[in-house]
């Protein structure tokens, strides 16, 4: 297999990845401010399960919490910076980016069954995630679509209580609420996919590759997972830290779409996936 590369979008090199993360400030100076981080950084640490994405972190400290961001994600260290930007450390994004393309091209060259998921369908469903399930398709993989249809009672978000029910888009899994596809944090959904697919052992995921609570919640359970995640959303680097994600790659996860496409070319190329 090669990588995804033409006249009229080519694969770019780590170097031009770096200058475009940094230009759309999907890394560098990132949109998310110091005091949402802050605020998202004690709310897991003190153990709110909605910032905990469905894993069993256990004790953790907020001051722990604030090192291991700057560690894995480059946010910044000093506790007395409450206000203005923070940062996400671009090769630490691109370093992260290449284990998960080496896991993914693994799960590639061994047909693997891989489970898609996402937290963020409008940014990242159809430029990053679908084509991702696309070429493993094409690579002789099987992408399940487990508990499709599902439904549970939601009062995340803005929109009040509201039925949210998985849908699949080229085999990538997202919530929908009143038709809509909705940002979510739960890890609900995956636990329900992952007992779905406990009862059909063939289908059983050698690797997840998702976000927020669908990421946490396999990872969790046992499951390879590889996932992405914002600078204020510590949970998935925390699960790093333990051992049950296997690649978080920190970056900004609500840029234009467009934008992500430059990273999906490199990250299936390094995986030795044709688009």
């Amino acid at each position: 297999m090669t990588g995804p590369e033409s006249a009229a979008e080519p694969v770019p090199t780590r170097a031009e990845l770096r200058a475009h993360l940094l230009r759309h400030y999907i890394a560098g100076d990132v949109a998310t401010p110091r005091h949402n981080n802050l605020r998202h950084f004690r709310k897991m640490a003190e153990g709110d399960p909605y910032y905990q994405f469905g894993l069993d972190l256990g004790s953790w400290t907020y001051e722990r919490t604030v090192a291991m961001m700057a560690d894995l994600a480059g946010t910044s260290p000093d506790l007395d910076h409450w206000y203005g930007d923070d940062t996400i450390d671009v090769d630490r994004t691109l370093d992260a980016l290449d284990a998960m393309g080496d896991r993914i091209g693994k799960a590639a060259r061994e047909r693997q069954t891989v489970v898609l998921a996402t937290g963020h369908p409008a940014a990242l469903l159809d430029v990053l995630y679908a084509p991702l399930a696309d070429a493993l398709r094409a690579a002789g993989c099987t992408v399940p679509t487990p508990a499709d249809g599902w439904s549970y009672l939601s009062f995340e978000g803005r929109h009040g209580p509201e039925t949210r029910t998985i849908r699949y888009t080229k085999g990538v899994a997202a919530l929908e609420g009143e038709g809509e596809l909705r940002h979510t944090h739960h890890s609900a959904p995956m636990e329900e996919m992952l007992a779905n697919l406990a009862g059909e052992s063939r289908y059983w995921p050698d690797l997840v590759i998702a976000d927020h609570g669908w990421a946490g919640a396999a990872g969790e359970a046992g499951v390879s997972t590889v996932g992405f995640a914002d600078c204020n959303d510590p949970a998935l680097f925390a699960g790093h830290v333990l051992g049950k994600i296997e690649v978080c790659v920190p970056l900004d996860d609500f840029v234009l779409p467009r934008h992500y496409t430059p990273l999906t070319r490199y990250l299936m190329a390094r995986a030795d996936l044709s688009a």
